[in-house]
């Protein structure tokens, strides 16, 4: 087996679970102080109003691209399956199947946001003084979509793997990549969000052909023949009934963002600047969540090809352990230092007040939150469409009707608009635990035997 890969169905569990994270952690840490920079360049060379128009379009995107996500995740979870179950064949047609599966979708996200870019942008409000930034961004990023379905493809199927090293290398470099052209085009040749988001296509667009590339060198299972190409009904429909629920998932949650977004919109600026500088923290606070939640749906998705439920279940309540851990170590930091974290964001002394206070209040409900990439990369891991529909439509439910009721009702205020944030979380780390002790989710051991 190759040095890149890691069978996850045998050894300690904790032990595959940190060292598959630790390299999930350092992408995506690399990808989230891109998002940082990105923010601070953006910020501080153009100004607050541009930066606004940066969060805005950050939350759309992140919808269309998410159903490019939610498939790869969906393949990569087919692949898994076939690769605890030893099956070579299987996870080889169902890569190959990938490619049209991932090519499709990303041509038809890029052309949604390139060509439905203003419509959008108005139906979510956004204030006339930030569409001249925020128009021009939104379209210039959808046309990197196949990029992001494609990378976050091979990404998937090599995770599923075992093999966290090569996204890791091609995540860095092309975050190094996408910083120095920020600086490039952004403040040296001036384009404005127009060069942030040019520099962003291009660093996608590398990280894609370099992964493929370099897998196919590495890795024995990228190495298909010309057979495996073809269209296989039953790998193809596996890889749909699980992505397409997934990608709606991620689809829905970030259309509950959207929801949000309006309300902060309806409040300023002002608001808008604070609200997009507590995401970007809040973002790179969830990375090792999000690790973790990719590890444990590696390690479920092999296992549950191995016919393992009592090895998933063990690995489920370590990842909980972890995640609790550095929760409340990292809550009582962020609390502590809220005022100067914002101030590398935001110049306005105003502003970084109201910043600091938002991001004080999600602080009390990190642990709620790190529990929901747990139970999420549990079922994802399985192949539980079902409930990942309902998982992304409760998120959905929950901004808008604490939102309505905090801020609409109750008179909460600017503040409701984070405690809708916070009160989401538990309700929806809530709902995946009440899945997880139903248990219905171990019938995807069926998968073993067909």
């Amino acid at each position: 087996m190759s040095n890149f890969m890691l069978d996850m169905t045998k050894g300690k569990e904790i032990s595959h679970l940190v060292k598959f994270s630790i390299p999930m952690l350092i992408g995506n840490i690399f990808q989230q102080l891109y998002s940082i920079v990105n923010s601070i360049v953006v910020g501080k060379h153009i100004g607050d109003t541009a930066l606004a128009a940066v969060g805005i379009v950050g939350t759309l995107t992140s919808l269309f691209f998410s159903i490019c996500m939610g498939l790869a995740i969906g393949i990569g979870v087919v692949v898994s399956h076939y690769f605890g179950a030893n099956r070579k064949e299987e996870v080889q047609r169902t890569i190959g199947n990938s490619v049209y599966l991932l090519g499709l979708v990303g041509v038809l996200m890029g052309m949604l946001g390139i060509f439905f870019a203003e419509p959008i942008l108005m139906f979510v409000k956004t204030p006339a003084e930030v569409m001249p930034y925020a128009l021009p961004y939104m379209r210039a990023l959808s046309g990197g979509a196949i990029f992001v379905a494609g990378y976050n493809g091979i990404a998937a199927i090599l995770r599923s793997l075992g093999d966290a090293k090569t996204p890791l290398i091609f995540l860095v470099v092309s975050n190094i990549m996408n910083v120095l052209l920020d600086v490039v085009l952004v403040t040296r040749l001036d384009m404005g969000v127009v060069g942030a988001a040019w520099a962003t296509v291009f660093s996608q667009g590398f990280a894609m052909v370099g992964s493929i590339l370099f897998a196919i060198r590495v890795n024995p299972y990228l190495r298909l023949r010309k057979e495996q190409f073809s269209l296989q009904k039953n790998i193809f429909m596996q890889s749909v009934k699980i992505g397409i629920p997934v990608g709606f998932q991620s689809a829905l949650i970030a259309s509950s963002m959207i929801a949000l977004q309006s309300v902060v919109n309806g409040f300023g600026t002002e608001v808008m600047v604070a609200f997009t500088a507590t995401n970007r923290v809040e973002q790179v606070i969830s990375q090792p969540y999000n690790s973790i939640g990719a590890a444990i749906a590696t390690f479920t998705g092999q296992n549950l090809g191995s016919g393992n439920i009592k090895r998933i279940r063990s690995g489920y309540m370590k990842s909980v352990w972890m995640v609790t851990v550095y929760s409340l170590f990292v809550m009582v930091a962020v609390f502590v230092a809220s005022e100067w974290i914002m101030g590398a964001f935001i110049s306005d002394q105003d502003t970084i007040a109201l910043a600091a206070k938002g991001l004080r209040i999600t602080t009390f409900f990190y642990v709620p939150l790190s529990y929901i990439y747990v139970v999420r990369g549990v079922l994802n891991g399985v192949g539980d469409g079902a409930f990942a529909m309902v998982h992304g439509l409760f998120e959905v439910i929950g901004r808008i009707g604490f939102s309505l009721l905090l801020i609409g009702i109750i008179g909460v205020g600017v503040w409701g608009v984070w405690y809708t944030m916070g009160l989401t979380w538990t309700a929806t780390a809530i709902l995946g635990f009440a899945r997880y002790k139903q248990g219905k989710w171990k019938k995807s051991l069926r998968f073993v035997t067909e």
